[in-house]
């Protein structure tokens, strides 16, 4: 079986959107796109290297067109994008110039990859993928970087349809910045109970 990873930079309120440029996803009159710019250090660019190794991808249809038009011309910087399999959730586009490209129609689709042999899968971006995923409880482990921001707007990571899962922490990084870095595993399910004093 595969292992699905969602991976994602989000704020303090939890907005995932554009955090690579402002022109990355404008959708919403979003206008704080490229939010993460002043946060890196050499912590935080270790982790992103260990991260962008070679890996397969399960995007959502808007973050695979940013990517698509953005990564073949970059290759230099992130090669295993495009030499990995980058399977699309779609309905709406059967085809692609970017090599290695998959589509994907529903998540009984997802479930069948994840069962399938081959190389763990990456989430990048695709916030009603991720949505989606964590609905269905598809999800392995989230590996979030949190940013010491509020935007008030934006896409968000989480919304109230996701199953619910408890986690545990695998691995945690705080960078001179006060970027949080933290790696959650699925581990089973929600515990109830009364708090004693």
């Amino acid at each position: 079986m595969r292992k699905i990873t969602v991976l994602s930079m989000i704020t303090m309120d939890g907005i995932m959107q554009a955090p690579g440029g402002p022109e990355e996803d404008l959708s919403g009159d979003f206008k704080y796109g490229g939010w993460t710019v002043s946060y890196g250090d050499e912590v935080f660019g270790k982790i992103m290297q260990e991260e962008m190794k070679p890996a397969d991808y399960l995007l959502g249809r808007k973050t695979f067109d940013i990517f698509a038009s953005y990564w073949p011309h970059h290759a230099d910087f992130w090669p295993a994008v495009n030499e990995g399999i980058k399977y699309v959730l779609t309905q709406t586009i059967e085809k692609s110039d970017w090599k290695n490209t998959v589509f994907l129609q529903d998540p009984e689709d997802i479930q069948k990859l994840k069962q399938s042999e081959g190389p763990d899968i990456q989430v990048w971006g695709s916030s009603e993928l991720v949505h989606l995923l964590l609905k269905h409880d598809l999800v392995d482990e989230i590996r979030l970087k949190i940013y010491p921001l509020i935007l008030g707007e934006g896409k968000k990571l989480f919304n109230n349809n996701a199953l619910p899962a408890a986690f545990v922490l695998t691995e945690s990084h705080v960078t001179s910045k006060g970027v949080i870095i933290a790696n959650y595993k699925r581990s089973g399910e929600i515990i109830t109970g009364d708090i004693e004093l």
